[in-house]
């Protein structure tokens, strides 16, 4: 049987913020409430790289915590609609993802580590968001539509595809593509190796050292987010910035045409929308990601050219050691016996 490739709509599928703003604030603060956990248990990683989670073939994961000896992880899997924690001792737990407090979630989620002989202190409030009310005391926040989520998740895994593509053409240091739920954020950062100036902080409900961390090297970051209500760009978007940022950058050219620099956010942004209507949206991230970062480096005065990478150089001499691969049986060569 053929299986059809899935439609362009089926990988990037609507998602205007009024559909399913009601669950992304539900969803924000259970991302939070797990990030928080991998936060406490991880070794630290500069940057706060040890506190992020990650686009799965379900969800979003922890990937192993080391705990006591062994490892957790837990996993917001959207295809079952189901919470899950597993321990390398073979032990699983589970909560279901569906309509309920933020309170009654975080009681059943402590449960749930207890049960798993898991005690770990976590902060127990939001951040990076204005309503800060404590998990425990949140009684607000109560939706969820399975639908919404899985829309949401389908667009990370697209975003997700699209920033390691990126990532693979620049070989300074750079972040994996990673999920941060404090902005409820995909991103990847290109850093210069400089030290950069002082962030000034200033984020809601958010500690100035955790930025300043965050921002202690001249970078270039960019992710995708789903919006959110109250901001400058409140409607889902591909973004990109540098801090600090160079002069110039807001009058600079970049492309797709359908990008534009916002003033208020000092970011580039690409609308989600332009890209999910596009005949071909791969193309249109990929010539946002690279302008705005050609961009921002060279008004930046980065060494540009030592930073890139030999994937063009690798991929030309791949192709031609494939034509003298061995053909298989059916005729066709195989070009991965020619690594």
């Amino acid at each position: 049987m053929i299986i059809p490739a899935p439609s362009q709509s089926a990988e990037w599928p609507p998602l205007a913020l009024e559909s399913w703003q009601p669950t992304q604030r539900t969803l924000h603060r259970w991302a939070q409430i797990v990030g928080k956990t991998r936060l406490t248990l991880s070794p630290f990683e500069n940057h706060w790289w040890h506190c992020v989670l990650y686009v799965t073939a379900r969800g979003l994961t922890t990937s192993p915590m080391p705990h006591r000896g062994s490892v957790l992880e837990i996993e917001l899997d959207f295809l079952d609609d189901v919470l899950l924690a597993r321990t390398s001792d073979g032990r699983t737990e589970r909560l279901p993802l569906k309509d309920g407090t933020i309170a009654g979630f975080y009681q059943d989620y402590r449960a749930m580590l207890s049960s798993l002989d898991v005690d770990v202190h976590i902060h127990g409030a939001p951040n990076e968001v204005l309503d800060a009310t404590p998990f425990a005391d949140d009684h607000m926040h109560a939706a969820y539509d399975g639908d919404a989520a899985r829309r949401c998740w389908q667009v990370l895994i697209q975003a997700d595809r699209a920033l390691k593509q990126f990532r693979g053409d620049f070989t300074g240091k750079c972040s994996p593509s990673h999920f941060w739920w404090g902005g409820f954020d995909l991103a990847c950062t290109r850093f210069s190796g400089r030290r950069a100036p002082q962030h000034p902080g200033g984020i809601p409900n958010c500690p100035d050292y955790v930025t300043r961390e965050a921002y202690s090297h001249e970078c270039i970051s960019a992710g995708w987010w789903p919006g959110m209500v109250g901001s400058p760009v409140p409607d889902a978007a591909f973004y990109a910035y540098a801090y600090p940022e160079p002069d110039g950058c807001s009058a600079a050219p970049i492309g797709p045409k359908a990008a534009r620099y916002d003033a208020a956010m000092r970011e580039w942004i690409l609308p989600y929308e332009a890209v999910r209507t596009a005949t071909d949206p791969d193309a249109l991230i990929a010539e946002f990601l690279q302008t705005t970062y050609q961009t921002a480096a060279t008004l930046g005065g980065w060494d540009v050219e030592s930073f890139r990478s030999s994937y063009d150089t690798v991929r030309r001499e791949r192709k031609a050691a494939a034509g003298g691969a061995r053909t298989r049986a059916d005729g066709q060569t195989n070009a991965s016996d020619a690594v």
